[in-house]
Order: structure tokens, then sequence, then C-alpha cells
């Protein structure tokens, strides 16, 4: 964990990125191994990153469709690259989407930043029927003050329109705001809005050479209510 040095003195709230940060992404195409078998872990890597690609190039195209289609859609790449024509096992995983499960350390978290008067937020490419099912399951509903969506703007991140969704609802400026994402690419985006970004390192990962740099860096969520001040 590094060092909080760079985060203010005090908080308004802190906004987590939803998906490989609160909710296991590794779930969905896990769930279906028993049809998957061997090809599992390429399959969930080649499905991730066609479904972030996706969101990239529709972005820059100005062309926005909700993150269900482009989950779907993404999902169709992968059973096509992978052979797989199986209209049962898209729709096994595409229900999967709407109720992937948390990672342990996500309620006990969330509750030790409720008990300490913080604002807790989800910013998502998720689309809210999407948000709304995976919480709801989790049953993190009342832990959060708000779930911000993406649809909001029409648009995906890392795009400036999508972060600034937080500070309007929380009424504070950005550097009131830590912003925590396991997604390297995410917290760039965030640091570089002028959120005080925290990245959720658990792969002990290298650093993106992007602009936008963390103020924390935590190997695991149990690790985030120590580190903030106050």
């Amino acid at each position: 964990m590094t060092e909080p040095a760079a985060l203010p003195r005090s908080l308004a709230g802190v906004v987590f990125d939803a998906y490989g940060t609160l909710f296991d992404l590794s779930a969905i195409a896990g769930g279906a191994r028993d049809v998957l078998g061997d090809d599992t872990e390429p399959f969930a890597l080649l499905w991730r990153r066609k479904q972030l690609e996706y969101t990239w190039l529709r972005a820059l195209m100005g062309d926005y469709a909700d993150f269900w289609q482009v989950t779907g859609e993404s999902l169709d790449y992968a059973l096509a690259a992978m052979g797989r024509d199986d209209a049962g096992l898209r729709a096994r995983l595409m229900q999967r989407h709407m109720n992937v499960p948390v990672y342990p350390d996500v309620a006990p978290t969330l509750s030790a930043l409720k008990a300490r008067g913080l604002k807790t937020a989800i910013l998502s490419n998720g689309s809210p029927t999407m948000l709304t099912a995976a919480v709801n399951a989790a049953e993190l509903r009342k832990l959060l003050d708000h779930i911000l969506s993406v649809d909001a703007v029409r648009s995906f991140k890392p795009h400036p329109t999508v972060y600034a969704l937080a500070p309007a609802a929380l009424h504070c400026e950005p550097l009131d705001i830590a912003f925590v994402s396991a997604n390297a690419w995410d917290v760039a985006g965030a640091a570089h809005y002028g959120f005080r970004a925290v990245w959720l390192n658990r792969g002990k990962a290298p650093a993106e050479r992007l602009p936008g740099r963390p103020a924390l860096e935590i190997g695991s969520l149990a690790e985030l209510a120590p580190a903030l001040p106050g």
C-alpha cells in the first residue's frame, strides 16, 4: 500500500467502479466452467477485452449503446472466436452478468465508510438495470447513497463527462472524492479528471503509462478505510 499523503485531509465521499472492483467478473465465466472447460479463463479474458474495446470504440465513434448491448455484442464475438455457437450458453452468461457476486471484502468496506459518515456511490459503465440487479442481488443497496450509470451522459469511461456525474451527485468538488477502481486505465482517467484516485491493485500489476496517477495504491479493499484521512 502506498502512503496516503496525496489524499486530502477530508473527503465528502468514496465512489467505486463496479465491475472488477466490487463485482467479481471471474465468477461469470467461472460459473459455466462445466461447459467451457479449459477454455474458461481464455474465454473470460477475451470477452472482457472486447467488452472494454467496444465501449472505447463506440465512445470515439459517437455511437452509444448501453452496456447490456455492448456486453452481448462482445460475448457474441468471444463465442464466435472460440468456436462456440451455443444460444443456451450465451443466455446463461448474460444472466450471470445480472447477479455477478461481489468480492468478500466489499460489504465490510462499505459499512466502515458509512460508519465514518462518508457518502458512498458506484460510478459504472453498467446500465441502470444491470447495476440495480447486481446491487440488489448482493444486498448492498443500503450501503450505497448513489448508483450512477454512464447512461445519463451516453458515453463511457474514461470520458470526463462520465466522471462529472459523481461530484454533481455528491454536491462537492472532484478533489473531495476518492475514486476507487481495480482497472488501471479507469484510475488514470479518474485522476486526470481531478479525483483522488485509488488503485485497487489486487494482482500487483505495473502502472499504466497514461496521464493521471493514483494518489493511493492498495492491494485489497480491506486496506481502504484505514488509509483514508479523517
